[in-house]
């Protein structure tokens, strides 16, 4: 009696229940591919972030929050990787889970639901549909299942065409910033060989990278956590040197005003903020000229020390240059410490704190024939970059 009974009055019930939170979980899922694969633009989905916190949670319990650097930098190189192809697995599931909920709430039993659902979305073929309306279901299915596969084909060169872009000029700057990156390094070294006039194409061309870095890391969220090639480069260390560096130049340094170098602070601070409030960051929204910052007034003084014994003018008040450099940095502090906390960067200056800024002499000296003239170490020896 109370199977008869459950077969007349709750099994209906309870199918046509499924078949709607079936219905509910396909359309979420497709959702949620339009805004990770298809959508242009900046778009936060609960799936993803879902995968992406608990995959990151794995790798954290793996690596350890207080391991060396270079343990969790080799950790955390295929967090993206893992986490991207998680993503099609994952929705391929869901889709899977969804239709089987739709073929049960049409009268299928639990196994045949589930061997329809995964016939058609992999294109099996080996389950056949009892019915019209279970056939044209299947087609569906096996539609999403295709068009998946082929979105995760077009999204990775593109992703990977954005990440080598985004290195080539990491690397470029290692040459002129040093490794770590570092702004103080960037103006001594410029200084040392008559290269400042060039910085002005620097930070034109910086100008260009930090709107690109906005499109592409609010757009493929995944490409924040694509780490550089070399262990010790990141792209947010050099972010920082390069705004550091201009922020420095617009306040500290006796030249005259650059209107370029003031544009590539506000598009870079403008892509860090961008990028700091997708991943939901905490960051002052509006700061203001006098806020705090990371930096101590006395590492500032130290790097203006250095700048002026390597023979740069400096403004006469160095006051007024600690309150205006401050000033400039007030607004991408937070949103670059913060960015570098989740990315976990190399020690950097002016992002770690008690980091030196490297340091590095012009070779003067005669050298043998079998090496080339070029920059050495302080201790003498030949750099490599």
């Amino acid at each position: 009696m109370p199977a008869a009974w459950y077969r007349r009055a709750v099994e209906p019930i309870a199918r046509l229940v499924a078949a709607f939170a079936g219905a509910l979980l396909i359309v979420l899922t497709i959702r949620s591919v339009i805004r990770t694969f298809v959508l242009p633009r900046m778009a936060r989905d609960r799936i993803v972030q879902l995968v992406f916190h608990n995959t990151r949670r794995i790798f954290d319990l793996v690596a350890g929050p207080r391991a060396p650097y270079a343990t969790r930098d080799r950790y955390l190189a295929f967090f993206a990787p893992v986490v991207l192809l998680a993503l099609p697995v994952i929705n391929l599931a869901l889709l899977l889970a969804g239709y089987a909920l739709v073929y049960w709430g049409l009268g299928a039993d639990p196994a045949t639901a589930v061997r329809e659902s995964g016939s058609s979305l992999l294109t099996l073929g080996f389950q056949v549909a009892p019915d019209l309306a279970t056939t044209l279901l299947g087609f569906t299915e096996a539609a999403f299942g295709l068009i998946l596969v082929a979105l995760l084909i077009a999204y990775l060169p593109s992703m990977y065409a954005d990440f080598t872009r985004r290195e080539t000029e990491v690397n470029l700057l290692a040459v002129r910033a040093g490794t770590p990156a570092s702004a103080v390094f960037m103006l001594e070294l410029a200084h040392r060989i008559g290269a400042m006039e060039r910085l002005d194409a620097i930070w034109e061309r910086w100008e260009r990278w930090f709107a690109e870095l906005e499109e592409t890391h609010t757009t493929l969220p995944a490409l924040a956590f694509f780490r550089s090639p070399r262990p010790e480069q990141s792209w947010v260390s050099a972010a920082g040197a390069v705004l550091d560096a201009a922020a420095l130049r617009a306040s500290t340094l006796d030249q005259p005003r650059d209107p370029q170098v003031e544009t590539c602070i506000r598009a870079g601070y403008l892509a860090l903020t961008a990028i700091a409030d997708f991943f939901q960051l905490r960051r002052p929204m509006a700061p203001q000229q006098g806020d705090p910052i990371s930096i101590p007034r006395e590492e500032f003084d130290a790097a203006c020390d250095r700048l002026q014994a390597s023979g740069l003018a400096l403004k006469p008040d160095r006051d007024q240059a600690w309150r205006d450099f401050a000033g400039w940095r007030v607004n991408y502090d937070a949103a670059l410490l913060g960015i570098a906390r989740i990315v976990v960067v190399p020690p950097t200056p002016w992002i770690q704190p008690g980091v030196p800024h490297p340091t590095m002499t012009l070779q003067t000296e005669p050298v043998p024939a079998t090496m080339e003239p070029g920059l050495v170490r302080g201790d003498g020896q030949e750099a490599r970059p």
